[in-house]
């Protein structure tokens, strides 16, 4: 899940996918803003069919938060 993120994040922000890793603020390491955060999320929602409510976005700092989040929803969702 971490990779998948990763691509979708390196590909938004034109970062390399190396300076990336599930420690990253997204943020201040990545220098995303919300409007970026929400980008990812839609992008995510799209590919995989969900919904993540507004509760869940508010948590995510890391992008090892997102990924903890996504892999909670994965045996149902079969991501």
């Amino acid at each position: 899940m971490f990779d998948k993120v990763q691509a979708i994040l390196a590909k938004q922000l034109r970062k390399d996918p190396a300076i990336i890793t599930p420690e990253s603020k997204i943020k201040r390491d990545l220098g995303a803003d919300s409007i970026d955060i929400l980008q990812l999320l839609m992008k995510i929602e799209d590919q995989y069919g969900l919904v993540i409510p507004d509760q869940a976005l508010a948590t995510f700092e890391t992008v090892g938060d997102v990924v903890a989040y996504l892999e909670k929803l994965e045996q149902p969702l079969n991501i």
